[in-house]
C-alpha cells in the first residue's frame, strides 16, 4: 500500500468552508501518480510513447469533509479488474484523528497509439 501526504489549501473550499466534492479526484489522480512512480512506472513518460492510462469509471463514498488546513493522506492500492482493466482502491483520512473521510474505487485502461485498450508490461510487472 502506498500513502501520499498532502495538506488542504484554503482555495480547494466551497462557500460552506469544506472541501469541495471534485477536488478530491485532484487528490486521488496525483496519489495514483505517486503510487505509479514509486515503482518506476512513469505516467509522463507512457504519454510520450503514447500509452495513455485513463479513468473509465470513478466510484467515491464521501463519509467525513476535510476543512482549510487539515493534513490529511491517501492509500493506494493496486486491484485488477479484468484483462484490460485495472482499479485503484484508494482511501482518504484526516491524520489528526486517523478518520476515514473519502473511500473510493477508481478504474481504468491503458490506450494504445490506435486507441485500443491493452494492458502495458509496466502495468502487467505490478500483478506480479
Amino acid at each position: 500500500m502506498h500513502r501520499t501526504e498532502f495538506k488542504v489549501r484554503d482555495y480547494e473550499c466551497d462557500m460552506q468552508g469544506i472541501v469541495n466534492n471534485a477536488v478530491y479526484f485532484n487528490y486521488l489522480e496525483h496519489a495514483r501518480h505517486e503510487f505509479l512512480h514509486s515503482r518506476q512506472i512513469d505516467f509522463a513518460a507512457l504519454a510520450r510513447a503514447k500509452v495513455n492510462l485513463v479513468v473509465v469509471r470513478a466510484e467515491m463514498d464521501y463519509k467525513a469533509s476535510l476543512t482549510s488546513g487539515d493534513q490529511f493522506y491517501v492509500t493506494t492500492q493496486y486491484q485488477p479488474v479484468s484483462r484490460l482493466r485495472f482499479g485503484f482502491k484508494q482511501q482518504v483520512w484526516r491524520s489528526a484523528d486517523q478518520k476515514l473521510m473519502l473511500e473510493a474505487l477508481i478504474t481504468g485502461t491503458a490506450l494504445n497509439e490506435a486507441g485500443k485498450p491493452f494492458l502495458p508490461p509496466e502495468l502487467q510487472l505490478l500483478l506480479d
